[in-house]
């Protein structure tokens, strides 16, 4: 009798590994059982990042729900435009993620809010009704967002490990840039005003890097937000 055996393609740090695999490799069902049990604990820790996006979820009234819904379903159709319906929805998804962070921890502070708006190829805002009372509380506030929407890429990423999609994986990474670059420590940035806690000083060197990033690419969002933060930095 002859063991039939077909080719197993596996991504590892972006290098790609083709390995035999048996269908009576006594050692396979164990280890997919790890991989398994490895993504369940994994993702019980990602879920603890995004329970803040259900709370907030569950905070909007229905108007609320309804201006940010068609204006995400307006960028998703811009989105689509340029990248197709998949990425621009799950581009948008990840922003939604993001923003619903600033929301819960608004609510939880007591600080009154609107809901998210989404603009195509610019991202989303939410307006603050009332400043926070502290420079704490404006630091928390901020970070929240970048927290859990660091928790919906890293949900994308352990999707793309188990599934092996390269989309998936595009997606996760997309969304770890989308935080990385909102915690550069310029205003009006969310890592500019968590380093404002400390002092407002530091956003020179967020500027500095904003202005580096623009005259490598001549992105316009990047010009976009170098009139406002240069106003903050030099006003």
């Amino acid at each position: 009798m002859t063991r039939e055996s077909t080719p197993e393609t596996h991504a590892i740090d972006g290098a790609v590994v083709v390995a035999e695999a048996t269908s009576d490799n006594p050692s396979e069902k164990p280890r997919r059982s790890g991989i398994i049990a490895t993504l369940a604990v994994g993702g019980a820790f990602i879920l603890k990042f995004l329970k803040p996006l259900f709370i907030g979820l569950k905070t909007l009234k229905l108007a609320a729900v309804l201006k940010t819904g068609l204006t995400m379903v307006l960028s998703m159709w811009a989105y689509a435009l340029a990248w197709g319906w998949a990425y621009g929805v799950a581009f948008v998804l990840l922003i939604l993620v993001h923003e619903m962070g600033h929301v819960y921890a608004l609510r939880e502070f007591g600080v009154k809010a609107s809901a998210p708006v989404f603009i195509p190829f610019v991202g989303a805002f939410i307006t603050m009704k009332e400043q926070p009372k502290d420079v704490r509380v404006e630091a928390w506030t901020a970070i929240y967002g970048p927290l859990v929407g660091t928790g919906g890429a890293m949900l994308c990423w352990s999707a793309a490990l188990y599934t092996g999609s390269s989309f998936m994986m595009a997606v996760a990474y997309t969304g770890f840039f989308i935080n990385l670059f909102n915690l550069i420590p310029i205003s009006p940035l969310d890592g500019g005003r968590v380093v404002a806690a400390l002092s407002p000083k530091i956003w020179i060197f967020g500027f500095i890097g904003i202005l580096i990033m623009f005259f490598r690419s001549y992105n316009p969002i990047l010009f976009f937000i170098l009139l406002p933060a240069g106003r903050n930095v030099y006003g």
